[in-house]
């Protein structure tokens, strides 16, 4: 197994892409750290692990809050006694128009959430990651490169944590620390389903956003795992400051807004 011994954080490990990339290190020997704010979903994805791998660490928390984040990596040591891999998955979508009279209300969660939690978690582990020469993969979006309408938030957080990835990649890469970014598009899980118009037709709106792609096709949480899981392990060795795209050809002529 790929990652047998190691010790991973995985935050938003609740559902979605967190919740298959934590099942997917436990399969593959790691021990890991599910951080979510949802118990309930924590502990449905704790009992999988379970099943797949080693018991996991459930922990209650929120990336944006400062002390919250202390205790993610606290609690982690002070249970497995080190620290191997890093994957700040966690963010949320929110909508606004530039000219929205809460713009800045919205931009200050959706940054807080899904940029400041990054650079945070990123600084509190370090150390920890430094002592094992391990590794860091944060969740980005195909929105760093792609633009839409009422989206600037998320796609400016998201265009942030890729380079974010880049700088902390060049200065960690001293301490033998990777860090790296993948970059899903439609990926079919609840927080895509949210953020689609068409949702009181799921099919129809299922079947519009597969159009949006190249491949015609939608990501599965799974498959997004396992370029994570490749980034995460030795296989990856000489791999820092990349970004990975798995959109099955969305950025290639992506027109999300006709939808929308």
């Amino acid at each position: 197994m790929s990652l047998l011994g190691k010790i991973a954080i995985v935050t938003g490990a609740g559902s979605g892409i967190g919740a298959a990339i934590s099942l997917l290190f436990a399969s593959e020997g790691a021990s890991v750290a599910l951080v979510d704010l949802n118990e309930t979903s924590l502990d449905y994805v704790a009992q999988q692990c379970v099943v797949h791998g080693k018991p996991p660490l459930s922990i209650k928390a929120d990336v944006a809050n400062e002390v919250e984040a202390k205790t993610i990596i606290s609690k982690t040591i002070k249970y497995f006694g080190k620290l191997d891999i890093l994957v700040n998955n966690a963010g949320i979508f929110k909508e606004a128009l530039v000219t929205d009279p809460d713009l800045l209300q919205i931009f200050d969660s959706v940054m807080n959430t899904n940029l400041r939690s990054v650079v945070l978690l990123t600084n509190l582990a370090a150390p920890h990651l430094k002592a094992t020469k391990g590794n860091i993969v944060n969740m980005c979006s195909v929105s760093s490169h792609w633009v839409g309408v009422k989206v600037a938030s998320f796609c400016v957080s998201q265009a942030g944590v890729e380079h974010f990835t880049r700088c902390a990649a060049l200065e960690l890469a001293a301490f033998g620390v990777r860090v790296n970014s993948v970059h899903p598009a439609l990926v079919r899980t609840k927080m895509l389903a949210n953020a689609l118009k068409a949702i009181d037709d799921k099919d129809k709106a299922w079947d519009e956003a597969k159009r949006s792609t190249a491949l015609e096709r939608l990501n599965e949480p799974a498959e997004i795992a396992d370029v994570v899981l490749f980034l995460a392990s030795h296989k990856a060795r000489g791999i820092t400051g990349s970004a990975f795209v798995c959109d099955s050809g969305f950025l290639l002529d992506g027109k999300l807004d006709e939808f929308r």
